[in-house]
Formats: C-alpha cells, structure tokens, sequence
C-alpha cells in the first residue's frame, strides 16, 4: 500500500509517498500567534495566544490558544499549550502521573526564567544566573492545527544534544539533517536512523557553561528534527500530529550533569529497585526445541563452571503460540515445573515470555475469559480489532479496560500457579508497540495468517515425556473529525503508515481514547498491569520485569532489553549508547542487549568481547534467534574463559551496583554514566560512547573493533587505577592505547576519589554470593580524599524492615566508616585495599588497635587485613 500525503511547498500542494517534507521556510513564513492579557499569580503565568494569520499547512490553524507558565520548583518550569475552546488529548494521569508543585518556587528564586515577546508570540528559556539562553522559539513562529504541532528552538552551534530515543544512533545526537521518529514499531534489527520499540521525548544539552533538559510530554507520533544552517544556525524543531505542548524545562546545573538527571526522575518518577538476584547471569534463546534442551542449558552451565542465576524461554514453550498455555508434548507441565523446582532448589531463577496478543480461538479460556469481560481493542464501530501474531489471528488486550487489570491478575494467577502452573520469578514482555504480522490493508487477516504459516509447525519430534533430566547435575471530547488513519502530516515511520504492522490507529479504547493518541503508551502501560499481576502474585516482593516498548516514566516499574539485534560488531558497539540513553537520560537503568547478539550468527571472538562488555550491562542475559546457531557462552573454549573471568568481576562488583540502584531509587542518580557526566569541562569527553562509568567510578573501555586486540581509550585529565592490577594510569586528557587485550580480558579502571565495596570472592550464585565476606577499594584521589557507599538489605522485599547504609570517606590518611546499621547479615569487611599510596606507613589502627598490612610498591597500593562485623562504625589511620 502506497501512503501518500498532500505537502504544501511554496503556493502548491503535492502528493508524496512516505514522510512529509515541506520547505522550511514555508513554515517559518507563518504568522504565528499574538499574546493577549498577560496575567501573572504567584509563580504561575497565563496568557491568550490568537492566531494571527492563516497558515493552515497540514489543516486549519486553532484560533485562539491558552498559555499556562509555571514555576513549579526552582529549578523546574512547566509551559503548556492548548487550545482554548476545546478539550484535547493528553497523556492521562493514570499512565503518568504529574509531578506536584513544591509551592514555595517562584520567578525570585528560580535557577531558570520564562520570557516572551507578545507579537508575534515566542518565549526563551534562560539562566537566572548567567542570563544565557537555554530555549529559544525566536524567528519561528508556533504552529498549531488540529494534527499538526511546530514548536521549534535555537541552539548554540554543533551542540551536545542526547536523548528523544529509542534509537541505535550516537548517543551524541548528530546536528546535521537528524530526524527522531517517535512512533512504536516492530524493529527487527535495530536499524540506525529509524524509529525503534519505545518514545522518550526528553533531551539533555550540555555545554561548557552547564546542562539542561527538555520534556515534551506527549504521546502522539511525532518528528523531532536537529539540524545545523548557514540560514539558521543550529536548531531543534517538534513536529507533532496530536495532543498538546506540554514542555518541562530542567535547569539542571552549571557543574553535575547528574543533577539534570536527577531532576527528570522527579517528573517521570523514580527507577525502581530491583532484586538483588536480577544481577546475576540470564540466558535464553529462541529456539530451545523441548525441555530436555532447556534442562540442559542448565546443566551444561554448571558443569563449566560459569554461574548461572536466570534460565528463560521464550514462546518455544506454547502451544501453538498462544499466551498462558504449554505445549503438552513438548514442554508439558509437569516437565516444566520439575525443571523450575530444580531451579528453585539451587537457589537459581525462572523467567519466560508473555506476549500481549491473545489467539482469537473460541475455546482457548484466555480467550473466552477476555470476551466474556470485554476487554479487546474495538474498531469505531464497537466490533473486535483483530491481528496477526505469532500464534495466528489475534485481538489486542485494551490496557484502559476498567476490569482489564483483573483479567490480567487472573491469568497470571492460574497460568503462574506456584501449586499447578509455572512458579515463575520475574516477567517478560515483548511484542508490546503493539506488533502485528498482518500487511496493510490488511482485509483478510485469516488468510493472511495461512499465507504466513502462523502460527508455524514445530520441526522436531517431541521428547519421551519420561525423558531423564539433570541427571548430571550439581473520555476526550473533539473539535472536529479527525484522519486518524493518514493524517496530512506523516511522520517518517520506517513501517509507513500509522497502522502499519501494528494495531489500527482508529481502534478505540474502553475509555473513549483512541490508539491513534496512546500508541505510544501500548507498551507502558502492559508494562504496569504486569508489575501489578506479578504484585498479586508475590505481595511484598520486588518484581522483575523486562519490556521491549517503554515510555517515558516506564523505570519507575519495570526494566527495558534494547530488542532484537544482530551479531554484528556495529550492533555491539552502539548497544552502549542504548544502554545509556536508557540509563542515563530516561530513568530506565535495568537495562541491557542480547548478548552476542539475538539475529544471525556470532562468532567465537565476537560472543568473547560481547560476553565482557556484556557483564557491565545492568541486564545480563545471552539470548538469540530459533535461525542462529546456538550461542551459550560453554559453546568455545575462549567464550567460556572470557565469561568466567568476567562473572568473577561482576558478582564482586554487584553490591557496588546494588547500592548504585538504590541510589537511583531515592534520588534518581544514573546507575550508568557518559565520561561527560564526570568531566563536564572537557569538551573530548562530549562525543564518546564507546566508553562509560558503571555507577560512578568503575570506568569500562571495551575493545570494539572486528579481530583487534589494541583499543585506544581516553583518559581525562584524572588518575585511574586497573582493577585488576591496581596499578595507576595517569590521563591527561588524551588517547592511550592499549595493547595485547586479548579475547578473555576487558580494560576496567577505579577512577580516583572513589571508594568500591566488592565481596571478597565470588560464587556460582547470587545466594552463594551473599554470604561472602567483604572488602573496600579506596582509590585515593590527587586531593588525598576519596569516598564511597554501601547499601545492604533482603535483596527481595518491597518494604524493607531493616537496611544498612554505610558511608566511607578517606581523608587525612584516615577511612572514616560511618552509617546507619540496621541489616543484619553475616558477612564480615575482611580487608581494605588502598590505592595510590606513595611508601609504606609505619603502622595502621583500626578501632585503636594495630593491623596487619602488606604494601606493595610496584602498584603503589596497601593491603590492611580487617575482620570488622558490619554492626557499626568505626575509622582506620594510617602513620608514617
């Protein structure tokens, strides 16, 4: 099917296929709007905006626009635009809620100004202190028709632009002729340019003088353009085919990064804690034929000696593709539950997939309970929306169905049984925007699905179901009709039109809101009816949730893997500008890709390197394709090394990173940051997304091309220390190469003024891990100062009843151990291992009494041997 607009270019309409273009100039040519009767109260100011000339680009220009300005703290405005005479579309409160005023912010005490010009209307965001300007609408006029929305701002030249994900783009926005199509859709590959699985309509921009944020809650498909001209300069223009502007401006800081960050998750919501065990190891794949194959994975994992803490499945084990069900001769349940109580047992984990498409089969209970409660997507004339998935023709549940949580609650409490189903430990979804087979028109989706051979026919023989396992184991009202189907602005979606393999943009929802609006929100919003089954089914215990489509708010319930990639060596290098585009700027810091890739075939050398970088995903999990070969990190000899030597490295790490999640629970710093978020002043840090910080002090500079065992890394202006080695790097603000990096080793740093908890050995599980002793790296800083945390819990309850917070500061040659000490656990500090000290101190008391140490010159580090229970406070000083 051909999509095709009518585009307004100088004086004539033309018919295109695909996006719309129209001259920028054209555009810029509009009258705009004037202000009218400015009023201002308290920290809120209103205005009138008419319209002052036709423009009519894309449809009738709105006449007369209302403008609310709010200082809602100090450091957070909030400017919303609608449309005077007539309700419009917003992203309901029950899907973000909206942050509450501090009632105490005004224009006085702000950190960042609202001000206007009334004829033609713009505004300017800027800094109270500087008087630099942050948001600039100046010399373009805001258009505003019924389904389309131009708000476009100045920029300073080549600027720092991250963030409107999702994307597979540099995590450095590219200024010249970038368009960001936010717009969900089933992308197999990731490709780079296009629009992925979920819309994050928030920008950070950074510059030497300081960082700032930008979110534009709205949930409609939109075009979001960056561009750099001798004409205009650098810019950054919205094109939006619905709802409101509804624009937060974040002053963020003219020092931290991190407190732009910080102040996002204050509108969007806080990440939320995850279990401890969610850290460990995951695998999976598409394509475990039975579960005599999934049982052996298992096995197979424990005999190499590679911990192993998550099994999953993916839709191998239903029948016939459908949600909630087994295959009975394949994956029957008494098979399967006998493998989840082995999993149990060995205090390891069981996760497998739930797809939001329900087979549309009289019979099939899930089916017919759905019916009976009327909770499917409707078409405008009330009749079913059906599609196409895997498991054939399908209808969609409607997540604004008041009784749709129910539903949900009870298929997960009968199909989840820890008495008679599947005693699962977390949840994933997929399939979410959501995806639908079925090629436009799309008239006869039945035959369709025959054509397609969905849902398609197994390719082995079942198992003998006595098959021996692990037997060698250890309401909107509308001005007028809208096009909700091909509206005249088109947006540049890789799948064509709106409807295009997903569900139809017409379908309406049980509350009167239609799909053409909350698209979008498909995937966020089964995000949380999971999080609460997963509640029902466990009260009191975190959950663990992975999606593949999110919107903004999405961490403060579930985590997010970036889809379906390819073994590619591209496709491992950009995972790290995901992974902190997730992370980082959008408040989702569970996050991670598949492991040597989900598409294609690895190789041994890339499933090596991708199993090491892997391990600095906040989501670890190995998963691929039922058309790959199969790709467990036991399959060759330098994978395995290569994953041994890093699970090591990162089960020590996880309550350096445990404690990082908590942090971001309570105040939203990012769990994962850009090199620029520590060296905000050096510009050579703003472009690079090949290397990170893992929290805020373990730098990770992973070996990134084809057969090379040479990277060369920068190293700001700062001492570093190998963790493995401990020796120092001094950087100076350039590149350094390394050399001999071969397949089963990764350059990591401690990054001076930094203190790292880690367990003094690691274990085959995270329960194991647990009851290891612990130590503390104090990598001292060139002031002679470092400092650190460490937060302690059950690793599984929502609520805690007890917690330790532990705060250790390094100064005048003296750890200072202070906190609050209320987990009780067993495990000891058994040592401190300092870093950068010059000569041996002549004696080292802890708690007044004389320790044992061990200095070690070459490396300029001292071993101070402990055995302090972690019950309370208490200080070590060094002497000379």
């Amino acid at each position: 099917m051909v999509f095709k607009q009518r585009v307004l270019v100088g004086a004539s309409l033309i018919s295109i296929a695909g996006a719309a273009w129209v001259d920028p100039s054209v555009l810029d040519a509009c009258a705009g709007y004037t202000l009218q009767n400015p009023l201002t109260e308290g920290a809120v100011f209103t205005a009138d905006l008419v319209l002052a000339g036709n423009c009519s680009v894309f449809g009738a220009d709105i006449e007369q626009l209302a403008l609310t300005v709010e200082y809602e703290t100090d450091s957070r405005i909030h400017l919303k635009i609608t449309d005077a005479a007539s309700d419009r579309y917003e992203v309901p409160e029950s899907v973000l809620p909206r942050p509450s005023p501090s009632g105490n912010a005004s224009a006085e005490t702000a950190a960042i100004q609202f001000s206007y010009t009334a004829d033609p209307f713009s505004f300017s965001i800027y800094r109270t202190a500087t008087s630099e300007v942050l948001f600039s609408t100046a010399s373009f006029p805001l258009i505003f028709e019924d389904q389309y929305i131009r708000v476009k701002t100045s920029l300073p030249p080549s600027p720092n632009v991250y963030g409107l994900g999702e994307h597979t783009d540099p995590f450095r926005l590219p200024e010249f002729n970038t368009t960001r199509t936010l717009w969900s859709r089933d992308a197999y590959g990731v490709p780079t340019g296009t629009n992925l699985y979920g819309n994050h309509p928030v920008y950070f921009e950074h510059r030497t003088t300081g960082t700032h944020g930008v979110f534009l809650l709205n949930s409609n498909g939109m075009d979001i353009k960056l561009n750099e001209t001798e004409e205009d300069g650098a810019t950054l223009e919205y094109n939006v085919i619905g709802g409101v502007v509804d624009l937060y401006f974040l002053a963020g800081s003219e020092t931290s990064p991190v407190e732009v960050a910080k102040q996002y998750a204050e509108v969007v919501g806080l990440p939320a804690e995850v279990p401890y065990w969610s850290f460990g190891l995951h695998q999976c794949r598409f394509g475990y034929s039975d579960f005599v194959d999934v049982a052996g994975v298992i096995t197979n994992y424990s005999e190499a000696n590679i911990p192993l803490e998550t099994m999953w499945t993916d839709i191998d084990y239903m029948d016939r593709r459908r949600i909630f069900t087994v295959d009975p001769d394949y994956f029957p349940m008494d098979r399967m539950r006998e493998i989840v109580e082995y999993l149990h047992d060995h205090d390891q984990q069981f996760i497998l997939m739930t797809d939001p498409a329900v087979a549309l089969v009289e019979g099939y209970e899930p089916y017919d309970r759905g019916t009976n409660m009327d909770v499917w997507l409707k078409l405008p004339d009330g009749t079913i929306s059906i599609g196409l998935v895997w498991p054939g023709v399908t209808v969609y549940p409607d997540w604004f169905h008041p009784d749709i949580q129910s539903y949900w609650n009870i298929e997960f409490t009968m199909f989840y049984s820890p008495e008679e189903g599947l005693d699962i430990d977390g949840a994933w979804i997929d399939m979410n925007e959501p995806s639908n087979f079925c090629n436009l028109p799309c008239e006869d989706p039945f035959q369709q699905a025959i054509q397609q051979a969905l849902p398609p026919n197994r390719t082995t023989t079942p198992p003998d179901h006595d098959t021996p396992i692990f037997v060698n184991s250890t309401g909107v009202s509308r001005r007028r009709k809208r096009d909700l189907l091909t509206p005249q602005y088109a947006i540049d979606n890789a799948a064509g039109a709106l409807s295009s393999k997903t569900a139809w943009t017409n379908v309406t929802h049980a509350n009167g809101l239609v799909e053409y609006d909350t698209h979008n929100l498909y995937g966020t919003m089964m995000s949380t009816a999971t999080h609460e089954a997963l509640l029902n089914r466990r009260p009191g215990l975190r959950t663990f949730v992975i999606t593949r489509s999110t919107f903004a708010g999405a961490g403060s319930k579930v985590g997010k893997w970036l889809g379906d990639n390819l073994s590619q060596w591209d496709h491992y290098r950009f995972s790290i500008a995901g992974m902190l585009g997730m992370a980082s700027i959008y408040q989702i810091p569970m996050v991670g890709s598949d492991i040597c890739g989900f598409g294609a075939n690895t190789t041994e050398t890339l499933c090596a390197r991708w199993a090491m970088l892997g391990a600095f995903y906040p989501f670890m999990r190995n998963h691929n394709s039922d058309t790959s070969i199969s790709q467990e990190f036991y399959r060759w000899p330098a994978v395995a090394e290569a994953a041994r030597n890093v699970l090591d490295i990162r089960y020590r790490l996880i309550d350096y990173i445990y404690t990082a999640f908590h942090q971001a629970s309570v105040d939203g710093t990012p769990v994962l940051q850009p090199l620029w978020y520590q060296y905000p002043s050096d510009p050579n840090t703003y472009p690079i997304d090949l290397q990170f910080f893992y929290g805020d002090a373990i730098l990770v500079s992973p070996v990134t091309e084809e057969n090379s065992t040479s990277v060369s890394i920068y190293l700001p202006d700062d001492t570093f220390y190998d963790f493995t080695t401990f020796a120092p790097i001094v950087g100076n603000g350039s590149e350094v190469t390394l050399t001999d990096v071969n397949y089963t080793q990764i350059p990591v740093y401690i990054r001076s003024g930094t203190i790292v908890p880690l367990r003094v050995k690691s274990a085959m599980t995270t329960a194991e891990l647990r009851e290891q002793d612990l130590e503390v790296v104090i990598a001292i800083g060139r002031d002679g100062t470092a400092r650190g945390n460490l937060y302690l819990d059950d690793g599984v309850s929502l609520v805690q009843e007890s917690s330790t917070w532990i705060t250790f500061t390094y100064a005048n040659k003296t750890l200072s151990v202070d906190g609050s000490f209320g987990y009780q656990t067993e495990s000891r500090l058994k040592q401190l291992r300092l870093l950068g000290i010059d000569s041996e101190p002549t004696t080292v008391m802890a708690g007044g009494e004389r320790v044992q140490t061990s200095f070690q010159a070459q490396s300029k580090s001292l071993l101070v041997s402990l055995d302090k229970a972690l019950t309370d406070g208490f200080a070590v000083t060094l002497s000379e």
